[in-house]
């Protein structure tokens, strides 16, 4: 499953993302999106987990909760339209 988590502190890593989201389960892979002029993060990422029971244990326990002082939006990622 793939997973969006959004409102990030601007200071957190991908190492930082995998770390929490491993707490649930085995993480695929952990991308923060990136300004491509700035190279400073956005303050969301994408993180991709093999058992979609795990990630939607994350999403419900993370959803709301607060990482490096902001409050984390995470949901199940749809696919771009």
């Amino acid at each position: 499953m793939n997973i969006y988590i959004g409102n990030l502190n601007y200071r957190v890593r991908e190492a930082d993302l995998q770390q929490v989201m491993e707490e649930y389960g085995a993480v695929d892979s952990v991308k923060i999106i990136k300004d491509r002029e700035t190279g400073k993060s956005k303050g969301f990422g994408f993180v991709e987990m093999g058992n979609d029971a795990q990630a939607k244990q994350a999403i419900e326990e993370l959803n709301g909760a607060e990482y490096e002082g902001r409050t984390m939006i995470v949901k199940e990622a749809r696919p771009r339209a």
